[in-house]
């Protein structure tokens, strides 16, 4: 998703020749970008029988649906569970989280 926000549509082609070596295949990107059309992320325009890619949503969206996505599946659609978690596994300090609260505060 990334190379279609910073360089726009693209053919399957295109997106292989901006991947850094050792560039995937052909069929492993073809196979990742209809994945990603058919969870809705993705849309395609025809040019006789080749498709041009582009995304459907913003990174700012995308980055969003994913944080969703982890907070149901792996914390019970439950944020304070998953905060909770960081501080117990101590990726999160109490003072760091009284500091995001007082922030939370000033609005």
């Amino acid at each position: 998703m990334e190379l279609f926000w910073t360089y726009g549509p693209m053919f399957i082609r295109e997106l292989q020749e901006r991947y850094p070596e050792p560039k995937p295949t052909f069929s492993t990107l073809s196979n990742q970008v209809r994945t990603l059309q058919a969870d809705g992320f993705m849309s395609h325009h025809a040019w006789g029988s080749n498709f041009q890619y582009y995304p459907l949503i913003s990174k700012e969206e995308y980055s969003k649906s994913g944080i969703s996505s982890i907070v149901d599946e792996f914390f019970s659609s439950s944020y304070t569970r998953m905060v909770m978690s960081f501080v117990k596994d101590e990726k999160l300090s109490v003072e760091e989280l009284e500091t995001i609260i007082d922030l939370i505060r000033k609005g």
